[in-house]
């Protein structure tokens, strides 16, 4: 997994590239506790993602009570990605661009 973090003004962004899982959800966790305290709205960018596992969803769910309900925003799922989320009924949580 490949990690990009950029900030624009008081919005960051996580690009994010590769899958989720077991072996990189730590990483992306370090990733959204360093930049939060400097957002106000974080941005998961996720068009490169190509799956998400059970310990990658319990990273995005951390995300969102560390940044603030409703300053959390996953854009570009992937189809398959997005179903995990549907499946789950993350998608009533959070906010999915």
């Amino acid at each position: 997994m490949k990690l990009n973090t950029t900030f624009e003004e008081k919005i960051c962004t996580i690009a994010i590239e590769g899958s989720i899982d077991a072996l990189t959800a730590n990483e992306l966790e370090q990733a959204v506790n360093e930049a939060a305290p400097n957002c106000e709205k974080m941005i998961l960018d996720m068009a490169k993602v190509d799956y998400i596992s059970s310990g990658g969803l319990r990273v995005v769910v951390g995300a969102n009570h560390t940044v603030g309900k409703g300053k959390l925003v996953l854009r570009n799922l992937e189809p398959n990605v997005l179903e995990i989320f549907r499946l789950t009924g993350f998608t009533k949580y959070l906010t999915i661009e």
